[in-house]
This record gives C-alpha cells, sequence and structure tokens, in this order.
C-alpha cells in the first residue's frame, strides 16, 4: 500500500453518494442514531442529542487528517439529498494488506439494497484501489439482515465467535464474513 494515496472519495454509486461529513448532516445523523432499532446490535446508542453533536465533532476532526487508516463516510441518498447511515472502510493489518467495514443505516431505508450497495462500493475501493488482499465484517449472530447483506455480498462465513463482544452489558456471539481480493465480484 502507498504512503502517497490521495483520497478515495467521494464515491458515487447507482443511488448513494458516499462522501464526507458535514455539519449539516446533524438532524439526518441524529434521526439514525438515536434510533433504537439501528442501534440495537450496535456497541453505541441508541444516541442522544449531546452524542451526535459529539459523534459528529470527532468525524469532523478525523476528516482533517490525511492519510489515515480508517475511513468513515455519510451514506446520502441522493434522490432524497439526505444522510441515511454511514459506512466505514479500515486497514486493520497493514503488513499482511487486511481491512474490515462496518455500517449502519436508517431504519427507514431498510430492505432496499442501500447497504449491500454502498458496502460493495468500498470493497470494490478497498481491493482495487487500497490493494488489500482480504476483506472481513461481523456482526451479532442475530442480525440477520447484516449477514444477509455479506451474504448478498458473496462473503464467506468464517467464524461464529462465542460471547464475542460485550454490547450494552450482554455478551454476545459474532459471525465474522471474508472475502478475497482474487475472488471478489462485485454484485451487480
Amino acid at each position: 500500500m502507498s504512503e502517497d494515496l490521495k483520497p478515495w472519495f467521494p464515491i458515487r454509486t447507482a443511488r448513494l453518494l458516499l462522501r464526507e461529513f458535514d455539519r449539516r448532516d446533524h438532524d439526518d445523523v441524529h434521526e439514525y442514531a438515536a434510533d433504537a432499532a439501528v442501534a440495537r446490535f450496535m456497541d453505541w446508542g441508541p444516541h442522544t442529542p449531546e452524542q451526535t453533536v459529539e459523534f459528529m465533532g470527532r468525524k469532523l476532526e478525523e476528516q482533517a487528517r490525511w492519510p489515515r487508516d480508517e475511513v468513515t463516510l455519510a451514506v446520502e441518498h441522493v434522490a432524497d439529498a439526505r444522510v441515511i447511515g454511514s459506512i466505514r472502510l479500515a486497514v486493520s493489518d497493514r503488513e499482511n494488506l487486511a481491512g474490515d467495514f462496518g455500517y449502519s443505516l436508517n431504519s427507514a431505508y431498510w430492505r432496499r439494497g442501500f447497504a449491500t450497495e454502498a458496502s460493495a462500493a468500498l470493497i470494490d475501493i478497498g481491493f482495487k484501489t487500497l490493494g488489500l488482499h482480504r476483506i472481513w465484517a461481523e456482526c451479532d449472530v442475530e442480525n440477520v439482515a447484516s449477514w444477509g447483506v455479506m451474504a448478498k455480498l458473496r462473503m464467506r462465513r468464517e467464524a461464529h465467535i462465542r460471547d464475542g463482544k460485550r454490547i450494552k452489558g450482554v455478551w454476545r456471539d459474532r459471525y465474522v464474513y471474508a472475502v478475497l481480493a482474487d475472488e471478489w465480484i462485485s454484485p451487480g
């Protein structure tokens, strides 16, 4: 991986714009971050207004640095001109060219393929631009929608980790999914 890599975003897909956050995104971000259904399997939330302010401040501060191994982008639904979620891609192991990603979306936009569309775009970047060899993601075993996205992305379930993460005071089992660069076929 090259240290002089230029920012590889924003990314435009058929229906989405994956871009850096802007202060004007606060209300859209708070709408999904405060939703108990969105935060159910996350190690954060539901957010209070103060927590959303802190999140936005942290993201804006992070965006001022380049290069960085972890990039979190706003997921903007182009037709609505609204931020409907966030997606993160991280180079988690430089030596072994491995990365991981994660996402969260406003529940009003669930079951329409947006998580798959955004994730496929980031996986493409990970392999084709960042030169990663392996990209992985994890989710709660009860988060059927999330592991369904990974299956649509043709990722392989590699592990079922018992008590893999403590979420809101409760140990939760995790699934780990991954795909290798030479296996990756973007789902269409």
